[in-house]
């Protein structure tokens, strides 16, 4: 009975929708043939209001037609006009544009200078407007209320109506999505109507309870974290920093977790040092043993390992054993890494691993204050329990995790640096993670991967890749990879990737790629591998093709169709996943959540600033200016150019 309601109120709603009416522009460039079958359909914005936006270089002519067969040129004797009502048209223009028209009084020409226009058309006055396009302020997407589907700032009966048009096949992108799902289920159906009619009638929303990584990696808070440690402790760290800068050695502290107001404290906990070139030692320099009255703290990368000396469910928070906690390095952002892995998010890419703000303090025992690390990002371990989390996706979490790296793992060499992770500081191109005492058999599986990548037929091969990964789900994780230009990656540069096989045969698996290691991205760009320009390097040619596994994928037409497909949906407008105008009000809402908490203890990048890191070699990059520096432009226009 409820589900004959709801259709009943979709079908009231739809009654009414307003008639939509259909106002082209025609023109012999770029717009037609003066045909308004070759026209551009422009958006109905209600009232008698029509705009188009669009890019024009040169000289065009054009005319507004209503679409009709019988009567298409809107600007005929039919109509009187203007004015005067004589035939005179009105045309608002800033005071750079020209246009002329001619003499039959239908036609009109326009220069354009390469920039966009927004041509504005008023039905009712028969009036339209040219003018340079400003794109419109975005809504912040973090502070969009559940619900609130359309982002008008309010949740009523047009929500509903734009579930409805959702549900009928209309356009949705991730941030809609997220409003509409208002049951947080994954999908929108007809009961996030009935919850969005309730809602309107005076009831609430359910309520979500966020547990285990849900909780720990909660894009709508910021926890805070409190790490104290002895001073015997703590020197012992430093003494194994300057042993060996890239030492995997715990020391014991105690960790304090807060967030909403509720604080999990815990006791003996494992800290470590984490990091490959961004290493640092946290305070001083070397041989120096702590200062208590006049500390130089810098910051440095993190690894706490909940369960390092005392394995049992009360060291954790809610499930999670592990917290990866990175400093800003070369980000003046503060958003590089975060943008990153939320985008794999909005694209589907469920290998990513979750992210999140957090801040940070650390205090050695006898101090009289502990010192304010500021702002961090929490990323989650890549690790047993990282698998374990996604083994409905996996199909299995009995498998083996390689940890691949040192601009040596390309895939390319049974013979490579093959080990496991013994506990010591060894870096290996390719690390066992999970399954160590099954080394070698793992290993073979491992060699067999490569000698297949490698060495196969073209044909072979195009038929095993389809068996070996899921291919849609690989070409997109390199979609994103490539967009937000990450050239220290598997392709260019051997480096900073997972793999993961989902069965322990030495054929027969599945594998999945996962990313890793987002900082130096988003214009922060190096001369790397065939690397020149982050921004304007070939999507087709990312990389170095000794580095077989994505060149090889792509020599075949239709899974290249796959890729260019998933490069320009990340860059459509409209999608809001990395068009400019979305990804900037992602920015500066993450920006304006952080700027506050930004100066620390440190004294160290304490100042947002929109450029990429120091020792790229194209420091002009931007993110948040409408330039042709921007990123984000650059970008798309180099996406947009395949074929």
């Amino acid at each position: 009975m409820k589900k004959y309601y709801l259709l009943t109120i979709m079908a009231l709603v739809l009654a009414f929708m307003p008639a939509q009416a259909a106002i082209y522009m025609v023109g012999n460039h770029p717009f037609g043939d003066w045909n308004p079958g070759n026209g551009v359909e422009m958006t109905d914005e209600g009232n008698g209001i029509y705009t188009l936006t669009t890019n024009i270089s040169g000289t065009v002519w054009f005319v507004f037609a209503d679409g009709q067969a019988s009567d298409w040129n809107v600007f005929n004797s039919n109509y009187r006009y203007g004015p005067n009502g004589n035939g005179s048209q009105e045309v608002f223009l800033d005071n750079e544009y020209t246009t002329q028209k001619s003499n039959n009084n239908h036609s009109y020409k326009f220069i354009g200078n390469g920039q966009d226009y927004t041509f504005t058309f008023n039905l009712n006055k028969l009036t339209f407007s040219i003018k340079e396009y400003v794109e419109p302020a975005m809504p912040d997407p973090f502070s969009l209320s559940l619900g609130d589907v359309n982002g008008d700032g309010e949740i009523s009966v047009a929500d509903v109506t734009s579930v409805i048009n959702i549900l009928l096949g209309g356009h949705v992108n991730y941030d809609i999505f997220k409003r509409a799902d208002v049951n947080r289920d994954n999908e929108l159906t007809i009961a996030d109507i009935s919850l969005i009619i309730n809602y309107i009638l005076g009831n609430s929303f359910p309520v979500q309870v966020k547990e285990g990584y849900d909780y720990v990696w909660d894009d709508e808070a910021i926890p805070e974290i409190h790490i104290t440690v002895s001073l015997d402790e703590w020197n012992r760290l430093l003494t194994l920093y300057d042993a060996n800068a890239y030492t995997t050695k715990y020391v014991m502290a105690s960790l304090a977790f807060t967030k909403d107001g509720e604080t999990t404290v815990i006791d003996n906990v494992g800290l470590r040092l984490k990091g490959n070139t961004s290493r640092r030692r946290p305070e001083g320099w070397y041989g120096q043993m702590h200062q208590r009255d006049n500390t130089d703290w810098h910051h440095a990368h993190f690894g706490v390992n909940l369960r390092k000396y005392v394995d049992d469910d009360a060291h954790t928070i809610q499930g999670v054993r592990k917290l990866h906690l990175k400093w800003f390095k070369d980000d003046p952002m503060y958003v590089r890494e975060m943008f990153c892995y939320e985008l794999f998010r909005r694209a589907g890419v469920w290998t990513a691993i979750r992210s999140n703000y957090c801040r940070l303090w650390l205090h050695v025992e006898g101090d009289s204050k502990e010192a304010y690390y500021g702002v961090y990002e929490l990323l989650e371990p890549i690790d047993k329990r990282y698998v374990k989390d996604r083994k409905g996706r996996f199909g299995s979490d009995k498998g083996y995790l390689w940890k691949c790296r040192n601009s040596a793992a390309g895939l390319n060499n049974p013979n490579g640096d093959i080990w496991y992770d013994d506990d010591t500081d060894d870096r290996h191109a390719y690390t066992l993670e999970t399954q160590t005492d099954e080394f070698y058999h793992a290993k073979d599986q491992l060699v067999d991967f490569m000698d297949k990548v490698c060495n196969l037929s073209d044909n072979e091969f195009y038929t095993w890749i389809q068996q070996a990964t899921d291919i849609d789900l690989l070409l997109k994780t390199y979609a994103v990879n490539v967009a937000v230009g990450m050239w220290d990656d598997y392709w260019n540069n051997a480096n900073n990737y997972y793999i993961y096989f989902n069965g322990t045969e030495t054929t027969g698996y599945k594998f999945f790629f996962i990313p890793y290691d987002y900082d130096n991205t988003l214009g922060t760009s190096l001369r790397c591998g065939v690397q020149n320009d982050a921004g304007r390097q070939d999507p087709l040619h990312w990389g170095n093709n000794n580095n077989p596994l994505i060149a090889r994928i792509l020599k075949f037409n239709d899974f290249k169709a796959i890729y260019i497909a998933h490069l320009k949906e990340l860059v459509a407008n409209g999608n809001a996943m990395m068009d400019r105008a979305s990804s900037q009000a992602r920015i500066r809402s993450w920006q304006a959540r952080i700027a506050q908490y930004i100066d620390n203890d440190t004294g160290e990048d304490t100042v947002i600033e929109d450029k990429p890191a120091p020792w790229g070699n194209h420091g002009e990059y931007n993110l948040l200016k409408n330039n042709s520096d921007n990123f984000f432009t650059v970008k798309a226009a180099s996406i947009n150019s395949l074929q």
